[in-house]
């Protein structure tokens, strides 16, 4: 079993900053070995995905989204993985979610990929 905890969500002004992380455990989880990605939900929209870092360290981003504004980050020795958002917007206001599998990931972008999930970090862009 792995347990992901969210944090670092809030309120914020549009142009703003916040870095999110997520704290994974589990007894048989090495944090260092797996994939992990945030994802986000909207109020009214579907779930979509946001950057994903694999267990090599490299980056998979939705360009859509991000545009150069978030960088997804992980430090094995604190099992975390980070993402930092800058400039954000209105329209990044979602819950945002880590996730992982303990399985070889095909197609990181993909909800159905994952099996383990956060419970959510809210972050509010005011305008």
């Amino acid at each position: 079993q792995v347990q992901l905890v969210e944090s670092g969500g809030g309120l914020v002004q549009a142009g703003g900053s916040l870095r999110l992380s997520c704290a994974a455990s589990g007894r048989t989880f090495r944090f260092s070995m797996y994939d992990m990605a945030w994802f986000r939900q909207a109020p009214g929209k579907e779930r979509e995905f946001v950057a994903a870092m694999r267990a090599d360290r490299g980056t998979i981003y939705n360009v859509d989204v991000v545009k150069g504004r978030f960088t997804i980050s992980r430090e094995n020795a604190a099992n975390t993985l980070y993402l930092q958002m800058n400039t954000l917007k209105p329209e990044d206001t979602a819950v945002y979610y880590c996730a992982t599998n303990m399985k070889t990931i095909r197609g990181h972008n993909s909800q159905s990929a994952y099996n383990y999930w956060g419970p959510g970090t809210q972050v509010t862009v005011s305008s």
